[in-house]
């Protein structure tokens, strides 16, 4: 089967671009011709907070990747059209994850779907975005309502799908393991890689810095903690989209400098690592959520992770089992961290981490992925 994956990759920087990149090269894994259309621009400058959109380093050898997509040139949008109408592919999936975005996504899968009977298949990372703006709406239906099929990473989003559609071809499947950080290494070893000391606690908060991810509830919560666990340290690894100068009032205000480890920068892909195999228990207080990568890649360093009940992270993350879910509140935050180290549950949940993770795998997303572009087809005859 030829396959075609619309979306962001190598160099373009983030979750979806790994998302995108793991799931062409599951497809090609199973024997078929996968490749990727990228974007040459994803975000104007004025929209992009950060400070690059771009990683270092070498391209992935096993995938093609073309970056065709200008998000703010139509003439980019009408030449990928002519790619993928040449290109004769037997599936086309398209990622939704902001309604920005899905103006030239949306573009090029209308003009296409004129000359080209494959299915398109849509991953919808967010349906309705965490920080809506006007017209979000309008700009998110003119992509999802234009593809045949609909997979989403959390249960809560197929609620979310009516708004645009109301097809019956579209599922939930989980989001799949992050596996192409590196594997493990020893605890002394990443802490030196990093300069912290091997011998404290260490709680996680991984990633780009946005007010609905609830730093300043973790920052709240760990005041609270802070007397009850004495070598506990924070570490907060990720660069800040929002929210900054709050947080950094709030570390000052309760006196946390010398317990809160602020790495507020892109973490590049050979750096991910240490971090995790250092890290005690990853935190993630959100305030929303669909899904996240994050948990999946804790899953894959076997890292107990404490996630807030919003949206799909309680699927994720079992409630005592591989970690904690609780409130959206710091003193819930709060409490169950000073379980763990109280408790030492660490062995238990890192032991319950290895199997639960048997159920987040890519083949199951691209063989549902696959199943679906096949009913698509048999519907249509």
């Amino acid at each position: 089967m030829n396959i075609i994956c619309i979306g962001p990759a190598h160099p373009l920087r983030g979750g979806i671009a790994n998302f995108n990149t793991a799931l062409c090269r599951s497809f090609s894994r199973a024997g078929h011709r996968a490749s990727v259309i990228s974007f040459s621009l994803q975000y104007p400058g004025f929209l992009f907070p950060g400070k690059t959109q771009v990683e270092e380093g070498e391209a992935p050898p096993d995938i093609p990747i073309r970056p065709l997509i200008n998000s703010i040139n139509p003439f980019s949008w009408m030449k990928v059209v002519r790619v993928i109408r040449a290109a004769s592919p037997d599936m086309v999936v398209i990622h939704h994850w902001m309604p920005f975005i899905a103006m030239s996504l949306g573009y090029i899968v209308r003009r296409m779907k004129k000359k080209q009977a494959c299915p398109v298949i849509a991953i919808a990372h967010n349906v309705i975005p965490h920080e809506k703006k006007p017209g979000w709406k309008s700009m998110s239906r003119y992509l999802l309502s234009a593809c045949d099929g609909y997979i989403v990473l959390s249960a809560s989003l197929l609620d979310d799908l009516t708004t645009f559609t109301d097809t019956g071809f579209k599922a939930f499947i989980p989001h799949p393991v992050y596996d192409h950080f590196g594997e493990a290494v020893d605890r002394g070893v990443a802490a030196g890689k990093l300069g912290l000391d091997p011998s404290l606690k260490y709680l996680l908060f991984f990633g780009m810095i946005r007010k609905y991810k609830g730093l300043d509830l973790l920052i709240r919560a760990f005041a609270l903690m802070k007397d009850r666990v004495p070598d506990l340290r924070l570490i907060v690894a990720g660069e800040f989209y929002s929210g900054q100068k709050e947080d950094r009032e709030l570390i000052n205000e309760f006196g946390l400098a010398d317990r809160i480890i602020l790495r507020d920068h892109f973490i590049p892909s050979g750096e991910v690592r240490y971090y995790f195999s250092l890290a005690d228990l990853v935190t993630q207080p959100y305030r929303s959520a669909s899904q996240s990568g994050v948990s999946q890649v804790a899953y894959h360093f076997g890292v107990p992770m404490l996630v807030t009940d919003v949206g799909g992270l309680a699927e994720i993350v079992p409630h005592m089992k591989v970690g904690y879910v609780t409130p959206v509140d710091e003193q819930s935050i709060a409490d169950a961290v000073v379980d763990f180290f109280l408790h030492d549950r660490a062995g238990t949940f890192r032991k319950n981490i290895q199997s639960e993770r048997k159920r987040f795998t890519w083949e199951a997303m691209t063989s549902r992925i696959e199943e679906m572009a096949g009913e698509i087809m048999n519907a249509r005859s």
